[in-house]
């Protein structure tokens, strides 16, 4: 679970607010900034480690279904070119449609891989959205206990002391405020129906 772009610009802009509220014509106070490793605590946090297990399992599900599905039709379609090449490319009534049945066959389970694939993807989305919304607060929180008005992503630095980072008092917050994470998504909603209008009666004369 290594995709964290979302995650580090969330917390670029948690460290911005950070020292919000002072008045525009104020000069700005000394700042003091804290490094957090994002890496680091999303790939060793409890909840983390536990959902990215139960992800992979799903991705090997998806994995596996792919193989299951495309052998067959692998192998059917190999007998179909045969098929084929052998009626000299003008295929009878009776090859037609067994290369119609193969095709609707095909374009069914890609669609369901595809369905499959999707549902994936938003399940991904959901542990990083819910690991992303409770650690903001927490680097915040021991940014400003540190006395630091600004948090950084220790991944767009080129240096950056140890004395700085808070990498694992975050984590280990984060530890206590979030022992596990759901991993599947709730289905997408679906778009409200606007209602038909209802029909003009005929007015009398």
């Amino acid at each position: 679970m290594r995709n964290t772009k979302f995650i580090l610009a969330s917390l670029a802009l948690a460290g911005a607010s950070l020292g919000a509220g002072t008045a525009a014509a104020q000069a700005l106070a000394d700042a003091k900034v804290a490094v957090v490793d994002v890496e680091k605590v999303m790939g060793t946090c409890t909840a983390c480690v536990a959902a990215n297990a139960q992800l992979q399992t799903q991705r090997q599900a998806l994995v596996t279904f792919a193989q299951q599905q495309g052998q067959p039709l692998q192998t059917e379609e190999n007998a179909l070119q045969a098929a084929l090449k052998a009626a000299n490319g003008k295929p009878d009534a009776a090859l037609t449609t067994r290369i119609q049945a193969f095709q609707t066959k095909q374009q069914t389970a890609q669609n369901q891989f595809n369905e499959r694939q999707q549902t994936f993807q938003r399940n991904v989305q959901y542990v990083q959205q819910q690991i992303a919304q409770k650690m903001m607060p927490v680097v915040q929180q021991i940014a400003q206990q540190r006395g630091a008005s600004l948090a950084i992503a220790k991944d767009s630095l080129l240096f950056a002391a140890t004395s700085i980072d808070i990498s694992d008092a975050v984590l280990a917050t984060l530890n206590q405020q979030l022992p596990s994470v759901q991993t599947v998504a709730p289905p997408p909603q679906q778009p409200a129906q606007t209602p038909a209008p209802a029909p003009t009666q005929p007015q009398g004369r």
